[in-house]
């Protein structure tokens, strides 16, 4: 910040306000902090006594805090995001459409250890709509040495993407329900309706729904003929827990699947299983998600749909986040659940 003669001050950068006063009628800024000068500012700012001025010369190797927000947010980006024009210094990036939010956690953790740059975000690993605010960044003086500002984009660069939102693949989704009571006709099935409605939610379809009993040869059977079909996703319900008659982990496995988890640091959600028939994802539902509005199906399905590979460390991480407060009224996602 340097003190300069208004008449020299064209192209530099405001560091405060300037106040005109006109008496018995009005107070308040002309120009403000930030403001760059253009020739035709020179009168006014002399007419409001002003011959001397704090600025930063962007002539002096100096970018504006808007140009800065613009430059680190497009640094950042990936697929699937778009930006907002800087307002008050800050640029906004949202989503472009629907998708799973992946950030590098790690590059923005270097990012935000340089000095004066800032970029703030959600949680990574969500499912996000179109529109939605997914982070924003600014420096926090008026401007900022260029060579601090391509430290930045270098960090950005290394890590890109820094921020995207991932596409969702529409899949046939081929759903086996287990359970004699339902298959016997005792009881109506409620997990089909609830499933069609997430499905559909991400975009997929339920493809067929086959209602076997407990006997573990017919859940298997089952699987493999969904697959045989077309089903390119699967999902499991009933049988999910550790009651002698609840076959369907053993089911899974003897379809030859490679099985990632048995078990999920999730309530509502833990006795989830998670497996993979070559390419084609298969989950076993525990009877939350019937129930919750938010569950593990929310926390683990988008991402598979997105077309990553989950291990069991990434199931191992929703340990942190991955206990559901139980709100008399539900605000996911808009909460702390499963947040990584």
């Amino acid at each position: 910040m340097k003190a300069i003669p208004v008449e020299e001050a064209v192209g530099t950068v405001l560091c405060h306000d300037i106040t005109r006063i006109i008496p018995g009628e009005s107070k308040g800024p002309a120009f403000r902090r930030g403001h760059i000068v253009t020739p035709d500012d020179i009168q006014s700012l002399l007419d409001i006594g002003k011959e001397h001025l704090y600025v930063f010369d962007l002539r002096d190797g100096y970018v504006h805090e808007d140009e800065c927000a613009l430059r680190l947010a497009h640094a950042a980006a990936g697929q699937g995001i778009a930006i907002s024009s800087p307002s008050e210094g800050k640029a906004t990036l949202s989503a472009a459409h629907d998708g799973v939010l992946h950030i590098d956690v790690e590059g923005l953790l270097r990012l935000n250890s340089i000095t004066d740059v800032t970029f703030g975000t959600i949680h990574t690993g969500q499912f996000v709509k179109a529109g939605r605010a997914l982070g924003g960044t600014r420096v926090i003086p008026l401007a900022v040495p260029e060579e601090l500002l391509r430290q930045a984009e270098d960090v950005c660069r290394q890590h890109a993407p820094l921020m995207e939102v991932r596409p969702l693949k529409s899949a046939r989704v081929g759903v086996v329900t287990t359970g004699s009571e339902v298959y016997t006709g005792r009881i109506k099935d409620g997990f089909g309706p609830v499933l069609r409605r997430k499905f559909e939610h991400l975009g997929s379809t339920v493809m067929d729904q086959t209602f076997v009993s407990d006997q573990v040869g017919m859940t298997v059977s089952a699987i493999l003929d969904l697959v045989h079909r077309g089903a390119d996703f699967i999902a499991v319900t009933g049988g999910m827990s550790v009651d002698p008659d609840d076959q369907t982990p053993a089911a899974i496995r003897l379809t030859g699947a490679e099985v990632v988890s048995y078990g999920a640091p999730t309530y509502p959600g833990a006795m989830f299983m998670l497996a993979y028939l070559g390419d084609v994802p298969i989950v076993g539902l525990p009877g939350c998600v019937m129930y919750y509005k938010a569950s593990i199906f929310d926390l683990v399905v988008p991402r598979l749909l997105s077309g990553e590979r989950l291990k069991r460390k990434d199931i191992g991480a929703f340990g942190h986040g991955g206990l559901c407060e139980n709100c008399p009224t539900c605000h996911y996602p808009a909460c702390g659940f499963g947040k990584l």
